[in-house]
C-alpha cells in the first residue's frame, strides 16, 4: 500500500510539472527582421510557421526598433546590419552572437541624370541616406575616403523610405539605396537610375564581398537549446533557397507580409542579395569584413575586433 501510495505521489508530481515543461518547449522561438532583404529571406518560414508555435515574427523598418526588444530579452534573434552585430557583442559582453550572413551588397547610388558614374563623380555633391552609424555609413564613408572625397554632404534619415522620399522631391538629388527600395523608386519614377552599384565599387578596391545583414542570437539560446537554434538556422536556409528559386511565390508572400509591393518584390528580388552563409565560410568573409570596417573607423565594430568567441560554429 506504501509502495503504491509512493508511486501514486511520484505521478501527481509528474503531471504537476509536466505542463510546464510543455509550456517552455512550446515557447516560440521569437525572430526580428528589417523590411527588407532580411525579411524577404525568411518569408517561406514565415508563412509556413503560421499555424505553428514554432516561431514569433516581428518587422520593424529600422534597427532601432529591434535593438532595444533584444537587448530586453524579447526577441531571442535578429537579422540586423552586419556592424550593428559587432556593435552590440561589443555593448553586451559577449550575451550575442552571430549565426549566419544573410544578406550580401544590395547598396547603391541612383539619381534622375546623367551626372554620376564614378565615385570621383560625387564631389561636392547631396547625397540621401539612411542607415547613420551603420553599415551603409561605413561603407559610403571608406569608398569616399578611398576616393579622395571630403565634400560629399550626407544628409541622414530615420529609415530608407524618408531617403527616397528626399530623392523623389529632389530632381538633382542623390541617394543612397539598398534594394528592393531601388526598385520602389524606379517604379515610383522611371527616371531613376542606378549610377554606382557600391558592391561593385567595393569589390574594386579589393575589399571582398560586400556583407550587409546578418543573423545574430542570444548567447542564452545558443548554449541552453542548441537544438532549436540548428532547427532554426535549417528552417532559414530553407527558406532563403525558396525565396531566391520561386520568385513569383515568394514576391506573393513578401507582399501578403506587408514588407514592400508584390509587383515591386518581384522585380528586385535577383538583386537583393538574399543568402544563407554559416559555419568557417561565415567567420572568414566577415572576419574580413571587420577588419576592413575597423581600419577605416574602430567605432564602426564597437572599439574592438569582435574575438572568436562571437562567431557561431555548427
Amino acid at each position: 500500500m506504501k509502495k503504491l501510495c509512493s508511486l501514486v505521489m511520484a505521478l501527481l508530481v509528474l503531471l504537476a510539472v509536466l505542463p510546464g515543461l510543455n509550456e517552455t518547449r512550446a515557447a516560440p522561438l521569437r525572430v526580428g527582421a528589417l523590411k527588407g532583404p532580411t525579411a524577404m529571406g525568411l518569408v517561406k518560414l514565415m508563412e509556413d510557421a503560421r499555424d505553428s508555435t514554432a516561431y514569433a515574427f516581428t518587422l520593424a523598418a529600422s534597427p532601432d526598433a529591434l535593438v532595444p526588444a533584444l537587448a530586453r530579452g524579447e526577441l531571442d534573434l535578429a537579422c540586423l546590419p552586419v556592424n550593428l552585430a559587432a556593435i552590440l557583442y561589443a555593448n553586451t559582453q559577449g550575451a550575442l552572437r552571430v549565426v549566419n550572413i544573410n544578406t550580401l551588397g544590395v547598396l547603391c547610388i541612383v539619381e534622375r541624370g546623367e551626372s554620376v558614374h564614378q565615385t570621383a563623380d560625387l564631389a561636392g555633391r547631396t547625397v540621401y541616406a539612411s542607415g547613420k552609424a551603420s553599415t551603409p555609413e561605413y561603407v559610403l564613408s571608406h569608398l569616399l575616403t578611398q576616393a579622395g572625397l571630403e565634400d560629399v554632404t550626407v544628409e541622414w534619415k530615420a529609415e530608407h523610405a524618408e531617403a527616397l522620399a528626399a530623392l523623389l522631391n529632389d530632381p538633382a538629388g542623390l541617394a543612397m539605396l539598398p534594394q528592393p527600395f531601388v526598385t520602389v523608386a524606379q517604379t515610383r519614377n522611371p527616371d531613376i537610375r542606378i549610377a554606382l552599384d557600391l558592391n561593385a565599387e567595393w569589390e574594386a578596391l579589393g575589399a571582398g564581398t560586400l556583407i550587409t545583414g546578418v543573423t545574430v542570437a542570444r548567447a542564452e539560446l545558443i548554449d541552453a537549446q542548441p537544438e532549436r537554434l540548428a532547427a532554426f538556422l535549417a528552417d532559414h536556409e530553407a527558406s532563403a533557397a525558396f525565396v531566391s528559386q520561386n520568385i513569383p511565390e515568394a514576391a506573393r508572400l513578401i507582399g501578403g507580409f506587408d514588407i514592400i509591393n508584390e509587383q515591386v518584390a518581384q522585380k528586385a528580388l535577383p538583386y537583393c542579395g538574399i543568402t544563407f552563409i554559416s559555419g568557417e565560410d561565415m567567420v572568414q568573409r566577415l572576419q574580413a569584413f571587420y577588419q576592413m570596417l575597423f581600419e577605416q573607423n574602430p567605432a564602426s565594430t564597437g572599439g574592438a575586433l569582435p574575438d572568436d568567441a562571437f562567431y557561431y560554429r555548427p
